[in-house]
């Protein structure tokens, strides 16, 4: 299977790489940081997988269009969106380049790449697109604004491409999971609940991708406590995230 991962070069990106480099498996790798990418991808060619590395940067809209015509000359297994970025928590008014730099790297760039894919993948009739999402993206902190917008576009995009190409025989995927051990989250200067190690984040995800749940969030405990706070009356929702910010020392 030919199978492409987005912001491969660190975290999530570089742990998937690794636990599929594997014999007859075919990785296209893709990240901006030449160097880190090189080095994973040496270390998957080492697990005897064949490996291709794309250099690019997501924002580059124009180059991400160009790159989804040239995977599109070839078969297409599975793709894994899992470029992703994160300015941290903070209070007040979140600065618009905050807004920008995340819904171009979390969101638009996603569709870029898969603008001149989409018409291939329904010739092909079959085919695997994993978004990489975030709980976050399930309740909106006032210290992550711009992050969980960014994710929950995602959201809504892969459902609609669900109910759009399933009738080509084309799978998507939406992953949500919670607090995972990466370069993204040691950014956080707060206790994050539920902190996953890197191999169980994998571990999980890989998971879901072979049942192909058409939608997983993870973990489940983290993932229960989001949804029964949703249920409350808003006045207690209130009372809970201003708690929870307040634990953050916001």
């Amino acid at each position: 299977m030919r199978i492409i991962i987005t912001g491969a070069s660190s975290g999530l990106g570089e742990a998937m790489a690794l636990h599929y480099a594997a014999p007859s498996q075919r990785l296209v790798l893709m990240a901006r940081r030449e160097d880190r990418l090189n080095d994973v991808a040496e270390r998957c060619r080492a697990q005897g997988a064949e490996v291709e590395t794309v250099i690019a940067d997501v924002t580059d809209f124009g180059r991400m269009r160009r790159i989804g015509e040239e995977l599109a000359q070839g078969d297409i297994g599975r793709i894994i969106f899992n470029a992703g970025v994160s300015v941290g928590h903070s209070g007040g008014v979140t600065p618009f380049e905050d807004f920008e730099k995340l819904f171009k790297t979390n969101f638009l760039s996603v569709h870029a790449l898969l603008e001149p894919i989409i018409p291939k993948l329904i010739a092909q009739g079959s085919g695997e697109l994993v978004f990489i999402s975030s709980l976050a993206s399930l309740l909106t902190m006032p210290t992550s604004i711009a992050y969980s917008s960014s994710k929950r576009a995602l959201n809504a995009y892969a459902e609609g491409l669900h109910h759009q190409l399933s009738l080509h025989g084309i799978k998507v995927m939406t992953i949500m999971p919670g607090f995972i051990d990466s370069e993204m989250t040691r950014k956080n200067r707060f206790k994050m609940p539920f902190l996953l190690t890197t191999e169980a984040g994998v571990a999980c995800i890989a998971g879901a991708i072979e049942r192909k749940r058409i939608r997983y969030a993870f973990p489940f405990r983290f993932y229960l406590m989001i949804r029964i706070v949703s249920l409350f009356p808003q006045s207690l929702r209130d009372k809970i995230v201003n708690f929870t910010n307040f634990k953050k020392g916001t």
